[in-house]
Order: C-alpha cells, then sequence, then structure tokens
C-alpha cells in the first residue's frame, strides 16, 4: 500500500501536460543539435539549426503554458523576482523555484543558438554578403550575431545549453516524484523516463520538420532515425522498470488507464514505430513520417496517463479511491 495518499490534488490538466511534453521536446532537441553540431559533418548543419529553432520556440512555449497554468498568471514574474526587493527569487530547496530558472537559462541559450543558426543561415549570409559586396557596412549586431553561431562561442552554447536542455527534458519527472501523491512518489524512476521518452519525441520531431521542409540529407535522417530507435527500446526498458517499483500502487493502472499505457504508448508509440522502420514494402520517408508520428503521439499519452491517472485518485479513510 502506498504511503503517499495524503496531499490534495494540484489539478495539473491539459496546460501542464502540454509544459512536459513540449518541454521534453525542446531539452531533447537542443541536444540533438549540439551532438550533431559538435561531433557531425557539414551536411548535418540544416538538422542543427532546425533543433536550435525547435528548441527555442519549445522554450518561448513552455514558459507560456507554464505561466497560464498560475492561478494569477501576471504575477509570474514573482517566481524569478521578489515583489519587495527586486532581488533575485531562487530557492534550491523548492523544485518549483530550480525549475523555473532551468527553464529560464536553458531558453537564454536556446536564443542564443537559434539567434547563431539564423546568422549563418545560406540565405541570410548570402544577403548579407551581397550588401557588403555593394559598398554597404555589415551592421555590428550582425557580425555579433553571426560570431553567435561559429567556433568557439557555438561550441559553448552547445557544451552548457546540452546541459540545461538534459535538465528540461527530465526535470518534469523528478517535479512529480518529489511530491506526496500516489504513482508520481512511488517511484524513482520517473525523471529517467521522462528523459529518455523526451529524447524519442525530440528526434521523432526532428525527423518530421525535416522531411517537411526538404532540408535534410539521407545520413542526417538516418542517424536521427538510428537514436530513435535506440531511444524507444531504452523508454521501453525504463517503462516496464518504472511500473515495477510501483508495487501494488500499480494495480491503480488496471482499467482504463493501463489499457491507454499499453495500447496508446507501448503499443502505439513505441513498438509500432520500431515495426515501421523495418518494413520494406514503405518508401523510406514515408515509413519514417509514420513511425515519427507514433513517437509523438505515444510521448503524449505517456504523460496524460502519468499525470491524470493520480489526479484522480484521492483519499478515503486508511484506503484510497479513483474517480
Amino acid at each position: 500500500m502506498s504511503d503517499t495518499f495524503f496531499t490534495s490534488s494540484p489539478h495539473w490538466a491539459w496546460y501542464i501536460i502540454g509544459y512536459f511534453f513540449v518541454g521534453g521536446i525542446a531539452g531533447g532537441a537542443f541536444v540533438l543539435a549540439s551532438l550533431l553540431r559538435l561531433f557531425g559533418h557539414s551536411d548535418d548543419r540544416p538538422v542543427v539549426r532546425l533543433g536550435y529553432y525547435v528548441a527555442c520556440v519549445g522554450a518561448i512555449v513552455s514558459g507560456a503554458l507554464l505561466t497560464l497554468d498560475l492561478t494569477k498568471p501576471l504575477r509570474f514574474w514573482h517566481m524569478l523576482i521578489q515583489s519587495n526587493t527586486g532581488e533575485p527569487m531562487f530557492k534550491a530547496w523548492s523544485p518549483m523555484s530550480v525549475g523555473a530558472w532551468g527553464l529560464l537559462l536553458f531558453g537564454l541559450f536556446a536564443t542564443l543558438a537559434a539567434l547563431g543558426a539564423v546568422a549563418n543561415e545560406d540565405t541570410m549570409v548570402g544577403r548579407m554578403g551581397k550588401r557588403a559586396l555593394q559598398g554597404g557596412p555589415m551592421p555590428r549586431w550582425w557580425r555579433m550575431i553571426r560570431w553567435l553561431g561559429d567556433g568557439t562561442p557555438a561550441r559553448v552554447i552547445a557544451a552548457v545549453g546540452s546541459l540545461f536542455g538534459f535538465f528540461l527534458a527530465g526535470y518534469t519527472g523528478v517535479l512529480l516524484s518529489v511530491t506526496n501523491r500516489p504513482i508520481w512518489a512511488d517511484s524513482n524512476f520517473l525523471g529517467i523516463l521522462f528523459l529518455v521518452s523526451g529524447a524519442s519525441t525530440a528526434a521523432a520531431c526532428l525527423i518530421l520538420l525535416s522531411i517537411w521542409r526538404r532540408i535534410a540529407q539521407p545520413a542526417s535522417l538516418e542517424w536521427l532515425s538510428r537514436f530513435d530507435r535506440g531511444a524507444l527500446m531504452l523508454e521501453l526498458l525504463v517503462l516496464v522498470v518504472f511500473l515495477l517499483s510501483l508495487g501494488s500502487v500499480a494495480r491503480v493502472l488496471v482499467g482504463w488507464w493501463g489499457l491507454l499505457l499499453l495500447v496508446g504508448v507501448v503499443g502505439a508509440g513505441i513498438l509500432a514505430p520500431l515495426v515501421l522502420e523495418r518494413r520494406a514494402g514503405l518508401e523510406g520517408s514515408e515509413r519514417l513520417v509514420q513511425a515519427a508520428t507514433l513517437v509523438l503521439l505515444g510521448g503524449l499519452l505517456l504523460r496524460m496517463v502519468v499525470i491524470l491517472s493520480s489526479e484522480q485518485i484521492y483519499a478515503l479513510g486508511s484506503g484510497f479511491s479513483g474517480r
């Protein structure tokens, strides 16, 4: 029997589910783009730029969703700044405070990386180069932005930003595990589960966008596909360990939530993509699109099951019940 059935539900719903899902993709996309930036080839640069764009937009959307979930959204800045002194509001013992600052710092590095990527786009460089050849000076601010995407600055941004990308992708699971709610607090594996899921959904997102925009080289797509397959197999393993670690509490997932977990997450979101990528009868891009779409669906359903299954449990005397 779980000992965590003694706090009321935080009543998290779609804003938080969206934040967990988008945040995982954003953090994972930054890490994948940085790996290709640091260790890939010149042909991987289009995917690198795309990964940084996804990370930047994802950080903005994550912040917006987290703000909208607040009781008074217009006071979101109180999580970062003390209203009476104007000094930074940081509480190392508070997971919410650490998470708010982690998201802010990740957003900073994602923005710097995206700016450097924009400045080094062939079309943008071409316009500025043409302007310089025609006698017009290249603006200083443009040279500074290009500097962010070249050499040592770009590598530093990639390396340090990846640390915050790892943090954002796995933090949401850790946040749940330090609460006193059933399922969330009954396992120590939620952080790693959400981290691996964020990696797989990020790879799937980059695959879909790369094919849609027709920017990735076949070698880059193959690398993303191999990474995604490895992440999916690891996700399945961690998911099994997570369920086993729940012990008797896992019976809460018997029923609708368990069916959604088995069919939606494991079947459609993990096993089906692994099978699709090995089917020889489909064209390569079509196969990857189908697999990546299912991976994204599975990642969203995973967060739905974890959050909403606990939300619908409440204390009842010495036991518990579901709603």
